[in-house]
């Protein structure tokens, strides 16, 4: 069976998150039914990252096993015409060797928390940003970003569901800043826990406040945890950005063809 990467995009919005759910509309769901529709057959889309309710995508990655070989543009335009008019587009799609796995093969994973801060509510970024009128200290906000880079046990700051073995993870980055009126945290890990980014943004929201210093982030995370913590912020401004695989993972398998072919090219 070929195995295809696929680079999608999608508006958290309209689904109940990517994972598959009985009596709700998931990405997942909605990517697998329109590669049954193209395969003839049951298809499983495994992700780079399951994203929650509300949480947007503009790099997750998924593999496919499809039944039958079809060059990769084919299968990104006909999922992209079948998945219609759900907010789900294929971006790219690539053949992909039988060993790729879009989760286990990743080692890093980056995701971008957009903050409107000012008087006016969105209009055009409604559902796409957290709006927080109060005015925020952004420089603030990064001074106390940094006290959790590193390697820390993250009992904190992650949801009391989290279902991972371990709290234990390397945050490789967390930068805190501003565009205007515009605040972006970018945080860039192999891997991270339920709510995970979430709680990091509720907590320096507090600091952005004048509420919290950045020795209270340091407190909250030495507590391991979970109430000493801010609160999760809303999942709206929270969108995954991208996937990082190291070079080998993305070769191709022998004798596959990846681009698109038109009238007149050879």
């Amino acid at each position: 069976m070929p195995r295809y990467r696929l680079t999608i995009e999608y508006h958290g919005g309209a689904f109940a998150g990517f994972q598959r759910q009985h009596g709700v509309e998931t990405v997942q769901a909605c990517l697998e039914a329109a590669l049954a529709k193209l395969d003839g057959g049951p298809v499983t889309a495994v992700c780079a990252g399951r994203t929650d309710s509300g949480v947007h995508a503009v790099g997750q990655v998924v593999h496919v096993d499809l039944c039958h070989a079809r060059p990769p543009w084919i299968v990104r335009n006909a999922v992209n015409h079948l998945v219609r008019p759900a907010p789900v587009s294929v971006l790219e799609c690539a053949p992909a060797r039988p060993a790729f796995d879009a989760r286990r093969s990743a080692i890093g994973r980056a995701y971008r928390y957009r903050i409107l801060n000012r008087r006016a509510p969105p209009a055009l970024e409604r559902g796409l940003v957290w709006h927080i009128a109060m005015p925020l200290n952004a420089e603030a906000m990064h001074e106390a970003a940094q006290r959790l880079v590193g390697h820390h046990d993250f009992t904190s700051f992650r949801a009391s569901q989290c279902q991972a073995r371990s709290p234990v993870k390397t945050l490789d980055r967390l930068d805190v800043s501003r565009h205007g009126e515009e605040i972006r945290i970018e945080a860039a890990a192999r891997s991270f826990l339920h709510n995970q980014i979430r709680i990091f943004i509720g907590t320096l929201k507090l600091v952005g406040e004048g509420k919290w210093t950045p020795d209270d982030v340091t407190r909250a995370l030495a507590a391991r945890n979970r109430e000493a913590a801010g609160p999760t912020a809303p999942p709206t401004g929270l969108c995954f950005l991208e996937v990082r695989y190291p070079p080998e993972a993305l070769l191709a398998p022998e004798g596959a063809v990846d681009h698109e072919q038109t009238d007149g090219q050879q």
